[in-house]
């Protein structure tokens, strides 16, 4: 049995999930949308479905793959932690990036002048 941890781990199986997520497809349709040999999505549906991640509904010769959410949880609950952790970090750092616009501009430097730069020379 495969995990569904090392399902996702590889970005051609992502990719898939990323479009059943959106709509059931065929094999013909994920060729053509990933651009990977009919052998090769296979291979990958496989991967998934053995995981429980994909399910396969025959229709006439073709099947159509759609996508089982239920295993996707585990990885929800498992990021939850690390979504809060950064948003917490990306929230302090649009405050301090706030009050940074707030603060005035310093001041810019005096120009110097011709004589100014010959009295420094001296």
């Amino acid at each position: 049995m495969v995990s569904m941890w090392s399902a996702v781990g590889d970005p051609n199986r992502r990719a898939m999930l990323g479009l059943l997520r959106v709509r059931p497809r065929t094999v013909t349709e994920l060729v053509d949308e990933l651009g990977l040999s009919q052998p090769g999505v296979s291979k990958h549906l496989r991967v998934l479905k053995e995981a429980g991640l994909v399910s396969a509904r025959p229709e006439g010769a073709r099947r159509h793959y759609r996508l089982e959410p239920e295993p996707l949880r585990e990885l929800e609950d498992w990021l939850g932690p690390f979504r809060a952790f950064w948003n917490a970090s990306l929230d302090a750092l649009e405050d301090h990036l706030d009050a940074r616009a707030q603060e005035p501009a310093p001041a810019a430097p005096a120009p110097t002048t011709q004589t100014n730069r010959r009295k420094d020379l001296r």
